[in-house]
């Protein structure tokens, strides 16, 4: 199996490192801008052979703009949601991210401990599973990422409330604990945490794979609301119909590099590319 470089464990570091040009070269409403990026991984148990995921990725994300990423299994698009939010430590290159003061941010190379400060606050990630507190109630684990934002403790309990309620979360498992929970209620669980006081940068990684139809609807319409709130959005899907309604452009990805960029319409019915998606 692959084993992935994670960053070191956290240190003592000060809060994120910043440049001192609030505006910075990549113009004020570029929230993401990725340069270069690699990453490789080594299968220990083959002779320690290298496998590289990502190969000088290049791609900018604005705020309020909803960009996809497209392409093969294998392509690489987990993996470079994975090295922005910094699960994944990247190889080499660049991911610059502009924070809500303004100042810039290199999260290839910035400390833990100050990607810890972002994460939650600036910067929300939402993958297929959830990962909380076996003992935490349910509507407690949204709240809390509520609190990391800035929110008092009742408005983000009442808007931990109020997301679970837009996702069809019933009022009698909101006490419960998310690993009681089906696996699409624990999906929208975790976009209930994304979506509460939306960060300024959110990672979505196929968030809507194990929802029912009816479920899927309304976690696509609170996506959809995202962009007229300046958040700017960076996610996999492998649902057509969810692509060309979501997305501002498309980022097809191929052999971890980016193959074409461009609007839906564009990208995603040329034969030409690997999408692998649900028509």
């Amino acid at each position: 199996m692959p084993s992935p470089d994670s960053s070191p464990g956290p240190d003592s570091s000060p809060g994120p490192d910043a440049s001192t040009d609030p505006v910075g070269p990549h113009g004020p409403d570029v929230v993401l801008s990725i340069r270069g990026l690699t990453k490789e991984f080594v299968l220990h148990t083959i002779d320690g052979r290298r496998v590289e995921a990502l190969s000088g990725v290049d791609l900018d994300v604005h705020a309020g703009e909803h960009v996809v990423l497209a392409g093969a299994s294998g392509a690489g698009k987990s993996t470079l949601l994975r090295c922005v939010y910094r699960t994944y430590l990247p190889g080499g290159g660049a991911i610059v991210f502009r924070r809500g003061d303004g100042r810039e941010v290199d999260l290839a190379g910035l400390p833990d401990a100050s990607v810890a400060a972002l994460r939650g606050r600036e910067i929300g990630y939402v993958s297929q599973f959830l990962r909380a507190e076996p003992r935490r109630a349910t509507v407690d684990v949204v709240a809390r990422a509520g609190v990391a934002r800035g929110l008092s403790v009742p408005a983000a309990r009442e808007a931990a409330e109020d997301a679970l309620a837009r996702l069809n979360i019933e009022p009698k498992l909101w006490a419960m604990y998310p690993t009681l929970l089906s696996g699409g209620q624990k999906q929208r669980v975790n976009l209930a945490s994304g979506l509460i006081s939306p960060p300024r940068l959110l990672l979505l990684d196929e968030p809507v794979s194990a929802l029912d139809p009816v479920n899927r609807e309304a976690v696509l319409a609170l996506i959809e609301r995202l962009a007229g709130s300046g958040v700017a959005v960076l996610s996999v899907f492998h649902d057509l119909d969810a692509i060309e309604r979501l997305a501002d452009r498309v980022v097809v990805l191929g052999g971890g590099r980016v193959v074409a960029i461009g609007a839906p319409s564009q990208i995603l019915h040329d034969p030409s590319y690997d999408l692998e998606v649900a028509r």
